[in-house]
């Protein structure tokens, strides 16, 4: 079956469950014409379909070939960016100072769930140069800007994150890649990196390198590490392209999964080095990083929500066809589909409410990064860029974690046709697998959350985030709808449970920061298994009382959720307080 973009959910999960609706009206959009959202989301669900969706499996069973420096991308590959970039949908975002259409970044968000799930390999392409987006309009000279964000807002040039190096992994201070000044104000780069995504192709005539490096007078560790901007191509004075830089593809990986996106093994330095610009000050690289690597972790999760999406919406069409089996009580010959046993009922609504519950959670976090830049008021800026740094770690994280669950189960609503690579239920399977791996892996984020982002004042942006969830469950109950069912009560249950876990993770991370760190993981399913709880029951109550066909639809699907797997929360926070003790013990246990 083909990808089709779910606008009517997507909308609802952007207006009422990040909360877009309520900040336009509120005027943190500015003149910004809210009308627009539809018309937008419903064009790129086109292009999506007829486009992209249909060289997902090519890409899958064609991959990449790299020969003689060169990357060639599957059959397809470069006309369908050529069509993306015509479309103008690498501009959706980006800054009209420099040809962007100036688009919220809730947009964008929803545009790239829509990319991920037709094609998440073509997706991650122009997610990573948004990033580079970012960065470069946040932290370069006035001189690269003119020269570099223009191509990369329009797409007619692609960026690159490069950070990984084979000794160092997600430990980024110990990083290697050295950089040394040049009397003309550029830096000369040598050294390798690995796992760079989309590090050459053919999609384009340049690419636009984002590398950390290490001056010789650098401090030791993060402290010490630059951000350089490092072209493919060198730019003349007039804009044309000059002499090829010295940052070569030497490898490409072989892969479970991603078979179409090219990751590289890159190197600088075999003809005397790279030619590189300092992108912000020198020793201040990873704040600039950071920008771009924020940026992709949201990215990164709204993988996570295409792609389980995507394998919701072939697992269901499977479901409504496959027949086997009677359902019970029907007697007579024939047989059903299978659609109608209460098991897979159980696995299909899993998918579709765990799918719901991310996506919102993503879409909530785009809406704080955007109101943190659009409110006229400092005081709502600063709330709002502390809730989006609360929330990127959730995002990234409980949405991918989803991604690579939803898959799994949709394999196992195809029984064992699932585990054929004939249906595609076994791609989106493998492609779902790195997301809770690559741009700071799932328990990273857990450790971002818990050490920094849960601490951050005093713990004030989680408790105010928790009372603004709690004021939802109150409208719950006060609704008194029936087909809610227990709704309130499992949701109210929820917050408690994580209003005590991070009470107690508060506590102990000045006097015991490994009993902390030990509940990092299920202190972050806890909180998103909470926040997506509420935000479902948000979107049911909007979808009720404006009438909606289907909003009964939406309270059966939050009902679900809070009954299905809010009632997990209390087991999460017994995880979170009192296994410390048995995982600080594990030595006795690891042992060859």
């Amino acid at each position: 079956m083909t990808y089709r973009a779910p606008i009517n959910d997507i909308l609802l999960a952007l207006n009422h469950g990040a909360g877009l609706k309520a900040a336009v009206e509120a005027g943190h959009y500015g003149d910004f014409d809210a009308d627009l959202t539809a018309a937008v989301l419903e064009e790129a669900g086109k292009f999506a379909s007829d486009v992209l969706a249909p060289l997902n499996k090519v890409g899958d069973q064609n991959g990449v070939k790299l020969a003689d420096g060169k990357v060639t991308t599957a059959p397809g590959w470069p006309d369908a960016y050529k069509r993306w970039t015509e479309a103008g949908w690498n501009a959706v975002s980006g800054p009209e100072a420099h040809g962007g259409q100036g688009l919220p970044l809730a947009i964008n968000a929803a545009c790239t769930e829509i990319w991920s799930a037709s094609n998440v390999a073509f997706g991650l392409c122009p997610l990573l140069t948004l990033s580079a987006i970012e960065a470069l309009d946040a932290h370069g000279s006035d001189e690269l800007k003119q020269i570099y964000l223009g191509k990369l807002i329009s797409g007619e040039w692609t960026g690159t994150m490069q950070l990984t190096e084979p000794q160092a992994g997600s430990d980024v201070g110990a990083l290697r890649t050295r950089a040394e000044r040049q009397g003309d104000g550029t830096y000369r780069i040598k050294g390798s990196k690995i796992f760079i995504t989309y590090g050459e192709h053919d999609m384009t005539d340049n690419i636009v390198h984002f590398v950390l490096a290490r001056l010789p007078d650098a401090p030791a560790g993060t402290k010490g590490i630059s951000l350089f901007l490092i072209p493919k191509f060198l730019v003349n004075a007039d804009g044309s392209l000059g002499a090829r830089n010295d940052i070569y593809a030497s490898g490409i990986e072989h892969k479970l999964g991603m078979h179409a996106s090219p990751t590289c093994t890159m190197t600088m330095g075999d003809h005397g080095g790279a030619i590189g610009y300092l992108v912000g000050e020198e020793n201040a690289g990873m704040r600039c990083m950071f920008t771009m690597m924020n940026q992709a972790r949201l990215g990164v999760g709204l993988e996570g929500v295409g792609v389980a999406d995507r394998a919701y919406q072939q697992a269901l069409a499977y479901a409504q066809e496959r027949k086997q089996g009677r359902a019970v009580g029907k007697k007579g010959d024939g047989s059903d589909p299978i659609i109608v046993h209460p098991d897979v009922k159980r696995m299909l609504l899993q998918m579709r409410a765990l799918t719901a519950a991310s996506r919102s959670i993503c879409y909530a976090t785009a809406v704080a990064l955007d109101v943190a830049v659009r409110a006229k008021d400092a005081g709502v800026r600063a709330d709002a860029a502390a809730r989006g740094a609360l929330l990127t770690p959730i995002a990234k994280a409980f949405s991918t974690d989803i991604g690579n669950e939803v898959a799994y189960l949709g394999v196992q609503v195809h029984g064992g046709m699932g585990f054929i690579e004939e249906t595609g239920a076994a791609q989106h399977y493998r492609d779902a697998r790195i997301t809770a791996i690559y741009e700071g892996t799932n328990g990273i984020q857990a450790i971002d959350l818990v050490t920094r982002k849960l601490g951050a004042n005093g713990g004030a942006s989680v408790f105010k985030l928790i009372d603004e969830l709690t004021d939802i469950v109150r409208r719950v109950e006060a609704s008194n709808d029936p087909a809610f069912g227990t709704t309130g009560a499992k949701l109210r249950d929820a917050l408690g449970s994580l209003d005590r876990a991070s009470r107690w993770l508060l506590e102990k991370l000045p006097s015991s920061p490994n009993d902390a760190l030990a509940g990092a993981t299920p202190y972050l399913r806890l909180f998103g298994s909470a926040l997506g709880g509420c935000m479902l029951a948000n979107e049911a109550l909007a979808a009720r009382s404006s009438g909606e066909a289907d909003g009964a639809r939406h309270v059966a699907l939050a009902r679900f959720f809070a009954e299905t797997f809010a009632v997990q929360a209390p087991s999460l926070e017994k995880t979170v307080t009192d296994s410390a003790e048995s995982i600080m013990a594990a030595d006795a246990v690891l042992v060859a």
